[in-house]
């Protein structure tokens, strides 16, 4: 992609099988159901959310402010896992769970300021899979890129990504069963 630093690592071995990590964090996460304006408008979120973090990295992001939960056990094993893969420290995860193919993410970037000037994301997909947009912010003569993310793959954007553009997650017209993501992140 040009403008931007985006890696994908299909079938990472996540010692353990993505339907057990699946099945296990959709059960033990306290999920959280926020509402977000858009256009003036306030609206629930299409999908549920719970932010894990170091003690004192709040995030906030759409007029939603967050205070981390304490680690688990098995966000810390992933948390190691992905940080070794990327070679890259992170202090706080954003877990989306998109519960069927209603649930979606409307385009976006991450930018807020408490993540630095060229932030650093990587996206862990547990479930079903679904189709990641991006769209340039500025060249329309680029085309929008529709990335598959299956089970297993681990998705990584630094660099300017952010700066120039927006991903999300849209509805689809077909049946799909549930879908856990895991966004770790550094929150500075």
């Amino acid at each position: 992609m040009q403008d931007a630093e985006v890696f994908i690592r299909r079938n990472l071995d996540l010692e353990v099988p993505a339907a057990e990590l699946l099945g296990q964090l959709i059960a033990e996460t306290a999920w959280r159901s926020e509402e977000i304006t858009l256009w003036g408008k306030r609206h629930l979120q299409p999908r549920l959310i719970a932010w894990f973090g170091d003690t004192g990295r709040k995030y906030t992001y759409s007029g939603i402010a967050m205070n981390p939960l304490p680690w688990t056990p098995m966000l810390t094993v992933l948390r190691k896992l992905v940080e070794r893969t990327c070679e890259v420290g992170f202090n706080s995860v954003l877990l989306n769970y998109y519960r069927n193919e209603r649930d979606s993410m409307g385009l976006h970037s991450d930018d807020e300021s408490e993540l630095g000037t060229k932030p650093i994301i990587a996206s862990l997909s547990l479930g079903e899979e679904r189709i990641l947009t991006f769209k340039h912010k500025r060249r329309t003569d680029l085309p929008t890129i529709q990335l598959p993310l299956e089970s297993g793959s681990l998705l990584l954007m630094k660099g300017e990504t952010q700066k120039n553009w927006k991903h999300g997650i849209a509805k689809s017209t077909k049946r799909l069963g549930a879908r856990v993501n895991l966004t770790f992140r550094r929150i500075m």
